[in-house]
This record gives structure tokens, C-alpha cells and sequence, in this order.
């Protein structure tokens, strides 16, 4: 007799959703509720197919924890500071987020780098302060400009041992989800090409998963990132980083039905 699907540990897809700062209260409690409906009557969230999450401005994280966790997602922080608590003013602990019910924490985003100046140093330990409260990081990683595949590679595993030894300096590593985002593709109408995505981070999660404490991390594609991507999608890719293309729930759900699919043809079973 097979086990019951619950106890799957490692999810097979991953889809996050960040919602910047573009909804304001109501409308981000209004859309947890639209995408919890979503989960919950979707088979491969409910078995452990698919890991979601969704990352909310963050006045709205305890009641979004609390809407989403009941149909099996999960929510967390845009951004996190590096230490747990003290005298630093406007600044969120790992340590109050994950008190609030988040279980995710973005760090290192383009415009993170861009309009605060955060470098390879910061992020990392961020990546710590996220680690030791029990989150699990979503690493943003980047090129700035369009060049070849190798050297986009390149450049992504600098910034992943930039951030992860500065981390492992900290403390133990755990768990990272690394979110591949070109940084020319972010905002841009459409993505980079399927080729271009699959050989990137198929070089990136070969890479990552040598590093210590990151057998189990993943690399999943953003930068424009919306509906009939995953499917194109090397299967290094495990999912998806999602903006203003998940901000309508139908679309949100057409990707999860999408890597569904790809899961069951992946593991020879019948896709939900």
C-alpha cells in the first residue's frame, strides 16, 4: 500500500508570489481569500505537488498567514534586517516574522540592490537572520544586462557564494530557495526565452545543491514570469517567482495547473 500523499517532504513544484507593494490592505486580504480557494481545491497543493506561497506587504502577514495556511500555503516577508531585535528603527526581524505566522523571507531583490544599495554582504546576512528564525530564504539572483547563458551562470553563482558563505559565517545553513531573476527581464513584457531560463538555471541548481547545507535547495524562475512558461521549463527550473502576472487569481491558478501537469507527466502519473 502506498502512503498517503501527506507525507511527501520534498514538493515538486515551487510558486511564490510576490505582491510588492501594489495592493493595499483590504484588496490583499480579499486576494489571500481568492487564492486560498485556489488551494484548497487543487489536488497538488493538497498532496504536496506543489509548495505555494505568497509574500504580502507586511502589515497584512498574520491574517494572510492565517487565510492561506488553512488551505495548505504559506506566506512570509518581502524583506527581513539582519539582526532579531534592538535599537533600528522601521526595521522587521526574522524573529516578529516568523512569530506573525511566515515561513518565507525574500531577500536580495533587484530593487533591493538598486534603490537601497544592499550588496552580496547584507543579503547574506539577511540569508542568516532568516535561517536562524526557522524561515526559508528566497534568494533573489540576477545578471544586470542580457548576455550569453554561461556567462549569466557565472555571475549567478558569484552572487549565491557572495550571500551563502557570508551566511554560513553566521551559523549553519539550511534550505534556500534561489530565484533566478535576470535583472533586464523584471518588468519587461515578456520573459527571457525558454532556452535561455532552462540553461541558466540548469547550471545554477547544479551548482547550488554541491554547497553545504543545500542538498535540498531549489532554483525557480521570476523576471516576467506569468501563465505557459513552466511548461517550456527545464525541470532544473522547479517553478516560478510570480509578480503583476499572478495579481489575477485565474491566472495564478492556470500556473498551477500548469506545473501539475508538467509533475504528472515528470512522475508518469495523471496530472490533477
Amino acid at each position: 500500500m502506498s502512503l498517503p500523499a501527506k507525507t511527501a517532504t520534498k514538493p515538486k513544484a515551487i510558486i511564490g508570489v510576490s505582491l510588492k507593494m501594489y495592493f493595499g490592505y483590504q484588496r490583499t486580504l480579499d486576494y489571500c481569500r481568492e487564492v486560498a480557494t485556489i488551494a484548497f481545491a487543487h489536488p497538488a497543493v493538497q498532496n504536496g505537488e506543489i509548495e505555494l506561497f505568497v509574500l504580502p506587504t507586511l502589515p497584512v502577514l498574520p491574517e494572510a498567514a492565517r487565510i492561506l495556511g488553512t488551505a495548505g500555503a504559506a506566506t512570509g516577508a518581502q524583506d527581513i534586517f539582519w539582526e532579531d531585535e534592538g535599537a533600528y528603527t522601521g526595521e522587521i526581524g526574522g524573529k516578529i516574522v516568523a512569530e506573525l505566522g511566515g515561513r518565507y523571507a525574500e531577500v536580495g531583490h533587484a530593487e533591493r540592490r538598486r534603490i537601497f544599495g544592499e550588496d552580496d554582504d547584507v543579503i547574506g546576512l539577511k540569508t542568516a537572520a532568516a535561517y536562524r528564525n526557522g524561515l526559508t530564504p528566497v534568494l533573489c539572483v540576477g545578471e544586470p544586462v542580457r548576455g550569453t547563458a554561461a556567462d549569466a551562470v557565472k555571475h549567478c553563482i558569484r552572487e549565491v557564494e557572495g550571500v551563502l558563505n557570508r551566511a554560513a559565517s553566521l551559523g549553519p545553513a539550511r534550505r534556500t530557495i534561489v530565484a533566478y531573476e535576470p535583472q533586464w527581464a523584471i518588468g519587461a513584457p515578456e520573459p527571457a526565452s525558454p532556452e535561455y531560463i532552462s540553461a541558466v538555471s540548469a547550471g545554477l541548481d547544479a551548482h547550488l545543491r554541491t554547497l553545504p547545507g543545500q542538498a535540498d535547495s531549489r532554483v525557480i524562475y521570476g523576471g516576467s514570469a506569468g501563465p505557459g512558461l513552466i511548461s517550456q521549463l527545464d525541470t532544473a527550473v522547479a517553478g516560478l517567482f510570480l509578480g503583476r502576472f499572478a495579481h489575477d487569481p485565474k491566472a495564478l491558478k492556470t500556473i498551477l495547473d500548469e506545473a501539475a501537469a508538467r509533475q504528472g507527466l515528470l512522475s508518469g502519473t495523471a496530472a490533477a
